[in-house]
């Protein structure tokens, strides 16, 4: 199957088609997918969830506990894949947002949220150099640990 957008044709692979053909959804769509799984289990431990502007700097979601008295800013990072590094720039000093969700396997049957706070996220970090060029990531066996595992209790109840 192929999508055809203004640039480029893009195959798509990832989650199986109608004939049984793998497919690879665009970066946005797995964003999307990643994005909707938070602030569908917000909302269901009573938060007023809220997705920002798709591809702006900041935080993705915004939630409010149903008196409007709480508020949390997260930031979410989605991944295709079940055990992918995520990248996280070229500065760990400018995370923003109370919590960070890394959603694994976001455009699959069962994705995975990992939840960590910012502080949690710096240490973890792994400086990486190529051609001269500074990037951190957090490797996969550093966020997937039981104790990041779906932790919705970390965020807690918005009722």
């Amino acid at each position: 199957m192929t999508i055809h957008t203004r640039r480029t044709d893009v195959a798509v692979r990832g989650r199986d088609n109608m004939n049984g053909e793998r497919r690879k959804l665009p970066p946005q769509i797995v964003g999307n997918a990643g994005l909707f799984c938070v602030c569908h289990k917000l909302s269901a431990l009573g938060w007023n969830a809220m997705p920002t502007s798709r591809n702006a700097r900041g935080v993705y979601v915004m939630c409010f506990s149903l008196d409007g008295r709480r508020k949390h800013l997260l930031q979410v990072k989605s991944l295709s894949r079940r055990r992918p590094p995520v990248p996280l720039g070229k500065d760990t000093q400018k995370f923003m947002g109370d919590y960070w969700v890394i959603v694994t396997a976001a455009t699959g049957d069962k994705p995975t949220c990992y939840i960590l706070t910012p502080d949690q996220v710096k240490r973890l970090a792994h400086r990486g150099e190529k051609g001269g060029r500074v990037s951190y990531w957090l490797r996969y066996k550093c966020y997937a640990v039981e104790e990041n595992r779906e932790r919705w209790d970390l965020i807690g109840s918005g009722c």
